[in-house]
């Protein structure tokens, strides 16, 4: 799984991890914050949190073409700066008059300008790791691996967000308003992380960076000025047209899977049991994850190790995470077998699904592969298309009965929820890295930034169409709410295939 990577991949991928981190853990409670702080309904909230998620997807656009002219390292460098006053602003108690909104759109600013110069330009440097002849085989692995790196981040985010709310609650004496912006400054401490990582292992992708090759050659400058033949221009426009029509996917695929900071949110806080016991209990404390996963791992590296010494501390990593989970079960049900649930707590499961399962899509991508039967990258998408849906079938399934007015006594089991974002994140496992690995391998040489860039915005389009549902809460029925995001779904699938000639055809 990591065999034959550049050393450069993981350096960047660990500085993403570090600013993922801070950034979920304030997504994880946003819109109940603006809720809780200011009072307002699920349609006025939900606007707030998809302008912001658009502002964070649609300005890497011009971040890509700044990095253009300045190089991806300065963009980097000058995006966590902005970041980090971004979140120092979100974390400053103002209350809930005019100053604290102004305050706060000011930093939901700050934050959308820092990420569109860090997050693009650090993928287009992954992606040009692999225009090594080495390396390039190894490209949808690579960013497999880079995907997973970002959800270890976000993994940990809710736990962190609960943890550091109730800690500045019961130590602090904070009211629940206050509480929030302590979740909120850890994002600040996460950034200072992210920046170390990214000078301290420079070296391992300086190459990459064209920061330092900005005082260009005259080949290069030849190269620009040279007029491209017609043959050129032809495999430019169908590249650029292929990749627009995967964009065109893009853009319902977040409407529906960020709704898991929004809608699934609500459900979660509404409709969703506050209690869960056994091992349905288990599954809410993140070290408990973590154990599955690190079994997980093992598992995959006993089958993949050529040596007895490698299957031999595979199998000891295997029987401590066994162990250890033993250990916290007996813990459990010696303190009664409950524990209470919070909604943000949910948003561990996407990234902990998407850490789990890599290695395994992985080694299944990589086996069909050997066969000659590994999907296209463009398939995939729209594969993951049909399996969104499929997820918010599971979603209909859990809302049927249920009515806005219900009583605790009504409320269904959180398996519910869970198993909506297992299969959510197989979509996304299909779609999200397979769709940046295509945009970085198809993308015209000269419009690489721009093209990443764009990926980035017809994410925030489809992050902006994410509130749509949000304005359904408690107009419709719930039922009509999922069936609105299965039929968007079952639309781009259908739309990817339709043209699936012209996308594999530059592939």
């Amino acid at each position: 799984m990591f065999e034959n990577q550049p050393k450069g991949l993981f350096a960047l991928a660990l500085a993403n991890t570090g600013e993922r981190f801070g950034y979920y853990t304030m997504l994880a409670i946003f819109v109940l914050f603006l809720q809780a702080n200011f009072g307002w309904g699920e349609g006025l909230a939900g606007t707030v949190y998809s302008t912001f998620l658009m502002l964070v997807y649609f300005l890497p656009i011009v971040g890509g073409a700044v990095a253009d002219k300045i190089g991806f390292g300065r963009c980097v460098t000058i995006g966590i700066l902005v970041m980090f006053l971004g979140y120092l602003t979100m974390a400053i108690p103002a209350g809930s008059g005019p100053a604290a909104v102004a305050m706060m759109v000011a930093a939901l600013l700050m934050i959308s300008i820092g990420t569109s110069l860090f997050k693009g330009n650090l993928q287009v440097m992954v992606g040009k790791l692999y225009d090594d002849e080495q390396y390039k085989d190894q490209r949808d692995s690579g960013f497999s691996i880079f995907y997973m790196a970002i959800n270890i981040g976000a993994l940990f985010a809710p736990t962190a967000a609960l943890k550091l709310m109730e800690w500045a609650k019961t130590s602090l004496g904070a009211n629940e308003q206050t509480a929030y912006h302590y979740a909120f400054g850890v994002a600040c401490i996460s950034l200072l992380i992210s920046i170390a990582i990214y000078y301290g292992f420079r070296w391992t992708f300086a190459h990459v960076d064209n920061t330092a090759k900005k005082d260009k050659t005259a080949e290069v400058k030849q190269e620009t000025l040279r007029e491209e033949t017609p043959e050129e221009k032809a495999d430019t426009r169908s590249r650029l047209v292929a990749l627009f029509l995967v964009f065109a996917v893009v853009i319902f695929f977040w409407m529906a899977f960020h709704q898991n900071g929004l809608t699934l949110t609500y459900f979660a806080r509404d409709f969703t049991q506050t209690s869960a016991t056994s091992w349905t209990a288990m599954l809410f404390d993140v070290t408990n994850i973590v154990a599955v996963i690190a079994i997980i791992y093992a598992t995959v590296a006993a089958f993949q190790s050529k040596t007895g010494k490698g299957k031999g501390i595979a199998a000891l990593v295997i029987l401590a995470a066994i162990a250890f989970l033993i250990y916290k079960y007996s813990a459990l049900m010696a303190e009664g077998g409950t524990v209470q649930l919070d909604a943000p707590i949910f948003q561990q499961f996407n990234p902990a699904f998407v850490v789990g399962l890599t290695p395994l899509s992985m080694l299944l991508f990589s086996w069909l592969a050997s066969r000659g039967k590994e999907p296209s990258a463009p398939r995939k998408i729209g594969y993951g298309m049909l399996v969104a849906g499929l997820g918010f079938v599971v979603m209909i399934m859990a809302s049927i009965g249920l009515s806005y007015n219900l009583t605790d006594e009504q409320r269904v089991s959180p398996m519910w929820l869970v198993s909506t974002y297992l299969i959510l994140t197989f979509a996304e496992l299909m779609l999200s890295p397979m769709g940046i690995s295509f945009v970085s391998k198809v993308a015209p040489q000269k419009y690489q930034g721009v093209m990443m860039g764009c990926w980035f915005g017809a994410t925030a389009i489809g992050n902006f169409l994410v509130q749509i549902p949000a304005y359904l809460w408690k107009a419709v029925p719930l039922t009509m709410v999922w069936g609105v995001l299965v039929v968007l779904c079952i639309a781009s699938f259908v739309f990817i295939f339709s043209v699936i000639k012209k996308l594999e055809k530059v592939c």
